[in-house]
């Protein structure tokens, strides 16, 4: 089929929405590299078409299956599958008008102009209510006033040919008028690259209706995009049959992450605990010889286990409970070996090159990010978590420990605490997840990570450990420096002029972390032998008088000599109780680039029995 009749066409049904979505989604894909070349506003880090690409084309995927749903089916399953796919702050943004015009929907089976008006008003409510501070000038400013073209123009007509042509219109007009509302924009010479996209959406609608062919984008199949009927499959809450363990014997075990991964498409309430040689996997399943056949792959299997759920009501016996599992990102920069002992679960980030999406930590690796960087100048960008893989994870955790604690990369760098918490609305999990902005990144996190399980394993409540956490990360900060300010520049850090004067002066930055963990510049010095005998200074100061209890970490991208050498000075000249070294993961390296290094601390202070009570606050020390 190549589109709708162009005559007569006066209500929507659910084929028809589900032909509309595959269509938009279709055209903004045809757009994305030019929506990401535009992308300046709120940071110029060239992913707004990527993301908003992938997020409508899970809404679009959700529906496919669809054949013959009808109205209210559809319009669920592109709420559901926005939602689990929903990538980086554009796409955040579109799943809010999709759910919105899916609440204006309701549950009629036909939706004439009328019907259509009120659900782009109540998406552009959706969208609007979702926003701390709404600026306008964006997206927000076009799916307002296409909703007053929709309201008007259903006054008029009852033709949808008509009712869409006159909204196309209205939107181009509200476009052109953005640089006019944002001086970001204005100074760049081009519109917002999210409103651009939303433009692109009624664009593909309107080529739809009126028989323009919208050729598929060719690489969309490659996309690792949640799908909303593949989710609900997995989902941990269902009635599988079976309590399937199995313990393994064999050496070079995948990362716990990498096995989690890899069983999800069998059932949920997944549990991997590894040791040089042994691997203990548990998992709920219908399909327990599959599960059996997959782990023979990774070594001897010792013993297995599957017992029927419903036939033994008392259900299944967990090896290990734990009153409190910590959940974090991959951008923790802690090693598998320190995640699978302190049983952590880990939400592996985006990273993005292209047509091609990788799993952090999983699909990728830092090295091989820093070598195709520098032989073969390939450009990536990343994204946050969808909601969906914050629901698996926090499932995973909460099925067997009492409360979860959540701890991000800061919600400053990155979307990936607030999606987090749209699964936490999501799952109603309120009273099961604590979640807490580390305000930090790499190391940073990993150490308050670290440090919360061992709160956890002390006896101490939730309520303690979160207050203990928010008085830790007030304490402790970070000191790092790039090599080349390219890609700070890419990800909208420096601005182009200063980068130009710092690469003519050979000037290096030396960078930190603000109380909210955003980046800021600490001080700068010529040439890079002049680097770290500055950051030393600083970290004297910041650990005089000496703490009674801190840690330190070293992080790398692809200077392993340079950074060894240095942790054994940090231990001789300041005798942490721990002193860490990683390489810094593919997610953040695709922003330091090649060559950077940076030093985190983490004060602590002893830790008193935990009375279950809140304990009194400290302030935060001057940074």
């Amino acid at each position: 089929m190549t589109g709708i009749a162009a005559m007569g066409i006066v209500y929507l049904d659910g084929q028809r929405l589900r032909r509309t979505l595959l269509a938009a989604a279709d055209w903004v894909d045809a757009g994305r590299d030019e929506l990401n070349r535009i992308n300046v506003f709120p940071v110029p880090d060239g992913d707004t078409g990527t993301n908003f690409a992938m997020t409508l084309r899970a809404a679009a995927e959700g529906v496919r299956p669809l054949h013959e749903g009808d109205l209210p089916q559809v319009a669920k399953a592109m709420a559901d599958a926005c939602v689990m796919g929903a990538r980086g702050n554009s796409g955040m943004l579109l799943s809010h008008f999709l759910l919105g015009f899916g609440e204006g929907l309701g549950q009629i089976r036909v939706a004439r102009a009328r019907d259509l008006a009120r659900a782009m008003r109540r998406g552009a409510e959706r969208l609007y209510q979702s926003l701390d501070e709404p600026v306008e000038g964006t997206i927000l400013t076009v799916t307002r006033e296409t909703a007053d073209a929709a309201e008007s123009a259903a006054e008029g007509t009852s033709n949808l040919r008509e009712f869409m042509r006159h909204v196309l219109h209205r939107a181009e007009d509200s476009l052109r008028r953005t640089p006019e509302l944002l001086t970001a924009l204005k100074d760049a010479g081009v519109v917002d690259a999210g409103a651009k996209a939303f433009v692109r959406v009624i664009e593909g609608i309107v080529r739809l209706i009126e028989g323009d062919p919208i050729m598929p984008a060719t690489w969309t199949a490659e996309i690792q995009v949640p799908d909303a009927a593949a989710e609900a499959v997995v989902d941990p809450n269902r009635d599988y049959q079976f309590c399937t363990e199995a313990l393994v014997r064999g050496s070079g075990f995948p990362p716990s992450m990498e096995l989690r991964q890899t069983l999800r498409r069998f059932g949920g309430s997944i549990v991997v605990l590894a040791t040089s040689d042994l691997l203990k996997l548990h998992i709920h399943t219908d399909t327990p010889d599959e599960v059996f056949a997959l782990a023979a792959s990774w070594g001897t299997l010792e013993s297995t286990k599957a017992d029927d759920m419903r036939i033994q009501h008392a259900g299944a016996h967990h090896d290990v409970h734990r009153r409190v599992t910590v959940v974090t990102d991959s951008s923790c920069d802690l090693t598998d070996r320190t995640l699978d002992d302190h049983g952590m679960v880990v939400v592996p980030l985006q990273v993005i090159s292209g047509p091609h999406t990788y799993q952090d930590r999983i699909d990728i690796q830092g090295a091989e990010v820093y070598e195709r960087m520098r032989d073969d100048k390939e450009i990536f960008t990343t994204s946050q978590p969808t909601p969906a893989a914050f629901m698996r994870a926090f499932d995973d955790a909460k099925s067997n420990a009492d409360h979860v604690i959540g701890l991000f990369v800061a919600g400053a760098l990155s979307g990936t605490m607030a999606s987090a918490q749209a699964a936490v609305r999501a799952r109603n999990l309120d009273d099961r997840v604590s979640i807490v902005d580390s305000r930090s990144a790499s190391l940073g996190l990993g150490m308050l990570a670290l440090r919360a399980t061992e709160l956890a394993d002390a006896g101490w409540s939730v309520a303690a450990i979160t207050q203990e956490l928010t008085s830790i990360r007030d304490r402790s900060g970070a000191f790092f420096t790039v090599d080349t300010f390219e890609n700070l520049l890419r990800s909208g850090r420096v601005t182009r002029g200063r980068a130009w004067l710092g690469g003519l002066l050979d000037i290096k930055p030396i960078l930190e972390l603000d109380p909210d963990g955003r980046v800021v510049p600490l001080d700068r010095v010529r040439g890079r032998d002049a680097v770290l005998p500055r950051v030393l200074q600083h970290l004297e100061k910041r650990l005089t008088p000496r703490p009674s209890s801190f840690r330190l970490a070293v992080v790398h991208a692809g200077i392993p000599e340079f950074a060894q050498a240095l942790r054994s000075d940090l231990i001789r000249g300041f005798e942490p109780r721990d002193c860490f070294i990683n390489h810094i993961t593919a997610a953040l390296g695709v922003h330091t680039g090649l060559g950077a290094w940076g030093i985190f601390y983490q004060i602590e202070d002893p830790a008193p029995s935990d009375t279950g009570e809140r304990f009194p606050s400290r302030s935060a020390t001057k940074r």
